[in-house]
């Protein structure tokens, strides 16, 4: 029988992961669940790992490759639950994720979605802490929500007919379809929050989505007027220098840390669609024109002005956006 969650888990290659990952579901205090584990065409091991497993509750499905969101969506079209969680095949759940998650919903039935805190595994430093997000539920949701996602795609439980109401996830994003989803169904209805960290990312050597920096950048940035276009009312309620901030102003803002992080060639291609949209002031665009120039000038021209300020102050300047300030944090694409 399934269960009354369906837990839908895209694997590409994550036959050295999959121990952790399906582990965590199997280690459960809610053992009321099914596991939907779709191949989208691996050509490692992971097949084989997951036709290996004895648990009833876990099946199979595989595809060609075609992209963790189509992966997702063949996972949807399979499952029975009346709750969907999202587990990507390297990343893991406390022990009492579904539990806890459940409950809160269950305890608020008006609301379509619960998110609780996360944690980055593998990375150092301040980037490596718990997190816990404050409460989103209040008068500037749709304007918080729209600025990015606020919880990473496995911190959150949400009613199945919301997601299929929602049409699923787009299959042309590599990035941001999990914000592109959220955004879609958490402005529709009250969201609640656990106050615990419950769901742990983990940072590996492999190929992961979140490496591809201005891809990110950009497909948040498509998420964002996609989402405007079909719903204009938020674009009237927030006005223009409003919406103008929070879609090429953050966009900007990536470009930075791209630049800051010296790559450049994610920096250059952020801030060319910067430039499109007229946006940012005169200082902005000293840093973004050199954009236009080949690859090896723009270099060029970046170690003539290190070494210029480095000649001038005895050290290089400091890694700081020039007017910005300002995921990206942690569960933002």
């Amino acid at each position: 029988m399934p269960g009354r969650v369906s837990i839908v888990m895209p694997c590409y290659n994550a036959a050295a992961h999959l121990p952790a990952s399906v582990g965590s579901v199997l280690a459960q205090t809610c053992g009321d669940w099914e596991l939907i584990a779709v191949d989208d065409g691996s050509t490692d091991a992971t097949l084989d790992w997951l036709r290996s497993q004895a648990d009833p509750r876990i099946h199979v499905h595989t595809q060609a490759n075609r992209g963790v969101s189509a992966a997702r969506n063949a996972g949807l079209a399979r499952a029975h639950g009346r709750y969907v969680a999202f587990l990507d095949a390297d990343d893991t759940w406390a022990a009492d994720y579904l539990e806890r998650m459940l409950a809160a919903l269950q305890a608020n039935p008006a609301a379509v979605l619960v998110y609780c805190g996360w944690q980055n595994l593998g990375l150092p430093g301040a980037r490596g802490a718990p997190f816990v997000p404050p409460d989103y539920e209040n008068a500037d949701k749709a304007e918080t929500l729209f600025a990015g996602c606020r919880w990473p795609i496995h911190a959150a439980l949400v009613k199945r007919e919301a997601v299929l109401a929602a049409g699923g996830f787009d299959p042309a994003l590599k990035n941001a379809e999990d914000y592109a989803l959220w955004l879609r169904v958490a402005t529709t209805a009250p969201i609640v929050r656990v106050p615990e960290v419950l769901a742990f990312y983990h940072f590996h050597g492999g190929e992961q989505a979140s490496g591809d920096h201005a891809r990110a950048a950009l497909q948040h940035y498509q998420a964002q007027l996609k989402y405007l276009a079909a719903h204009p009312a938020l674009g009237s309620v927030l006005g223009t220098s409003r919406i103008r901030e929070l879609t090429a102003g953050e966009l900007l803002k990536r470009g930075y840390a791209c630049y800051w992080q010296r790559d450049l060639a994610a920096a250059r291609r952020i801030f060319r669609t910067v430039m499109k949209q007229g946006y940012g002031t005169l200082r902005d665009w000293k840093y973004m024109l050199p954009a236009l120039l080949p690859l090896p000038l723009h270099r060029a021209l970046l170690r003539r002005m290190e070494r210029g300020q480095e000649a001038r102050s005895g050290q290089a300047e400091p890694p700081r956006a020039p007017s910005q300030t300002g995921k990206r944090g942690l569960g933002e694409d």
